[in-house]
């Protein structure tokens, strides 16, 4: 049986990334926006005026990475367009990817403006 459960690992792994966009100058507006259907935004953020929407995907023995398809983002760019109309907002925003991986969570990519 797992050591950790894949929410708690998750959970682990948000932590570290809101603590990596703080000490690089982000603002943290929500984490974890449930947009109904839709799907969820782990992290939303400013920085420089410009909004962040982060997908954090974790892994101890896989490349993260790859969990990030194109369904995904599809899902995510659905859930930002909701975000958005809900809040009455349209900045300028761009979508980013965290990556956490290692047996402690000690490496840490972050992979800025991706698309479909």
């Amino acid at each position: 049986m797992n050591k950790y459960s894949t929410k708690s690992v998750g959970d682990k792994a948000e932590q570290k990334a809101t603590k990596f966009l703080k000490k690089n100058g982000h603002e943290i507006i929500e984490l974890n926006f449930y947009a109904k259907k839709l799907g969820e935004i782990d992290i939303i953020s400013t920085k420089n005026g410009v909004y962040h929407f982060a997908e954090v995907k974790s892994g101890k023995s896989f490349e993260a990475v790859y969990n990030i398809t194109k369904s995904k983002l599809k899902k995510l760019y659905n859930s930002i367009d909701y975000y958005l109309i809900v809040n009455k907002i349209q900045p300028a925003y761009c979508v980013d990817a965290i990556v956490i991986s290692g047996e402690n969570f000690e490496f840490l990519q972050y992979i800025e403006n991706i698309s479909l």
